[in-house]
């Protein structure tokens, strides 16, 4: 991607992205501003009918009440009145009780001549629900009962029976309970509107009066302002293109050429006398400094050769003080020169570990000969000269013999045995430590976890494992005064493992002496590309190695 494309991608990102987010937040301030603006509304409306509701309600009730003789305009056919409801002096809820469901408002007085009834004019309350003033052409107010069913006429059905619409909401809900909901709901019609509602606040009268207006109704202006909208993003976004376009074109020139000259140097020409266009000073100063860098190149890069060459004399002039080139090249210098005189002191180390290593194995080798064959073969010498012709020296001899091979055998073993390549890891460790018990009062217990008929582990491993395992025992029986061993080699799909664990005194692995072997038991590990983990406290050294199974 060419940098003018990224410069434009990124510029016409970022302009499409503000254009965006502030169409989008004001988009959303104004809908939110529309929305309390029309909820307010709603709720001055609201508020304002509940009002006269209540008062027309109460002040019917007085005129009711003063009356001390009032024929009763309830017809017993047409509404069934239970008997708690006549015992029961004040306003009352009829509709329930009318075999037809009309709504009905009812008031009960009981005085010294009987019982009074009467039903309230319902268009004394349609007239009050149905002024409209300020509601648009959606907008309406209706009374709900405690049942969740209308008690005022629906100006939308005006052939249907308020009882017959159900308005089961949860703002009609929460009004009942007390609380004045307002906010966006589904009406009885199933459309989505704004709404408020309150609970009237007249004793033994259940009921909601609910203020609505259609959603659509109120949200038209916010359509044609997100068109509006959209049309002027578009428009401002394709202005910023035109202006990027050009704005790109005088920012790429001078880096095109930036990149030319760089790419000769990449190319190993330090010495280019091309000349570009320097169409400002920041541009003329960025060519002056790549002159610089290009003289500052090429003493490194002769610096560089000779020390390739490990020509480590040489020498070279840092160009200033901030020159990390320089002081890279300088300190890549010291750390060859460092690097060869240790190789050399590895390498005599090396070389003298490899001589005291076989110096000793032979002074073992010359002690194993010297106090176990030696005494062997003197003894069955002795034998052979005398003649012997006795049975019980012929059996001793007998016995001689079997020792000084049992012997050579033990040597043998300790020296590499041939059951590795027999009978694998598992069974020669397994032979290597019966042998040793004979010999010590320590408890050493192996236990064997490797595939027997399949296995994966390779004669390389199998050896350093045997060396290992022979050192760290050794190590234990010499230099730990361990009283038990406890070993475990396990071989997995992935890798293989090696378990000890020893009770003795414990040693400090950062400071422990090569001649315990811990080097030589590293290095076999190192070898193998596998891993060592060693924790020794008193009473508790653990050797935790794991080697990759090589397929």
């Amino acid at each position: 991607m060419s940098i003018r494309t990224l410069i434009l991608i990124i510029i016409n990102s970022l302009i499409a992205f503000v254009i965006v987010v502030l169409a989008f937040v004001s988009y959303q301030e104004f809908s939110k501003v529309l929305d309390d603006r029309v909820l307010q509304q709603l709720n001055s409306i609201k508020t304002l009918k509940k009002k006269q509701i209540e008062h027309l309600i109460k002040s019917e009730w007085e005129r009711f009440e003063t009356i001390e003789f009032y024929n009763q305009n309830v017809d017993s056919s047409i509404i069934l009145l239970p008997a708690s409801i006549k015992i029961s002096s004040g306003i009352h809820d009829f509709t329930p009780y009318c075999i037809d469901k009309r709504t009905a408002i009812g008031f009960v007085s009981k005085t010294k001549g009987g019982t009074k009834i009467k039903i309230l004019d319902n268009n004394k309350l349609k007239k009050i629900l149905f002024e409209r003033t300020g509601m648009g052409s959606s907008g309406e107010s209706y009374l709900v009962g405690k049942d969740f069913r209308l008690r005022s006429q629906s100006r939308f059905y005006p052939d249907k029976i308020p009882y017959t619409l159900s308005v089961k909401k949860e703002n009609v809900a929460n009004a009942f309970k007390g609380k004045n909901g307002r906010g966006v709901f589904e009406d009885y019609r199933g459309v989505a509107v704004y709404s408020v509602s309150s609970p009237l606040e007249i004793p033994n009268l259940k009921m909601v009066i609910l203020s609505e207006i259609d959603v659509d109704e109120v949200t038209l202006p916010l359509k044609k302002l997100r068109e509006r909208l959209v049309i002027l993003t578009f428009g401002i976004f394709l202005l910023a293109v035109f202006f990027s376009l050009f704005l790109t074109r005088i920012i790429s020139s001078p880096i095109k050429n930036m990149q030319k000259s760089l790419r000769i140097m990449a190319e190993g020409d330090y010495n280019q006398t091309n000349e570009f266009i320097k169409n400002s000073n920041e541009i003329k100063e960025m060519f002056d400094a790549l002159a610089n860098l290009k003289v500052s190149l090429q003493g490194a890069v002769k610096f560089s050769d000779a020390i390739g060459k490990m020509n480590l004399n040489t020498d070279y002039q840092l160009k200033s003080p901030n020159d990390l080139l320089g002081k890279s090249l300088l300190a890549m210098r010291d750390k060859l020169i460092e690097f060869r005189n240790n190789e050399e002191n590895t390498q005599i180390l090396a070389k003298r570990m490899l001589v005291n290593s076989l110096e000793n194995e032979r002074r073992r080798l010359s002690r194993e000969l010297h106090d176990g064959v030696g005494p062997y073969l003197t003894s069955l010498k002795h034998y052979i000269e005398n003649k012997v012709e006795n049975e019980s020296t012929k059996t001793e001899m007998k016995k001689i013999v079997d020792d000084t091979i049992s012997e050579i055998r033990l040597m043998s073993n300790a020296l590499m045995p041939a059951s590795i390549d027999d009978f694998g890891i598992g069974a020669t460790l397994t032979n290597f430590i019966e042998n040793l018990k004979k010999s010590t009062t320590v408890s050493i217990e192996f236990e064997d976890l490797t595939q027997q008929d399949n296995s994966n582990i390779t004669n390389h491993q199998a050896i350093n494992l045997f060396r290992i395992s022979q050192e760290l025992i050794n190590n234990s029986l010499k230099h730990a005064n361990a009283k038990n061993i406890r070993i475990t080699l396990s071989e997995f799909d992935d890798f293989i493992s090696l378990f000890y664990f020893d009770d003795g005194i414990g040693f400090d692995s950062s400071t422990v002496k090569l001649g315990l072997g811990i080097s030589n038991i590293k290095e076999r590990v190192e070898i193998c590309n596998g891993t060592i983990a060693i924790h020794s406290i008193p009473g508790k050294t653990t050797f935790e190695i794991e080697l990759p199974i090589e397929l």
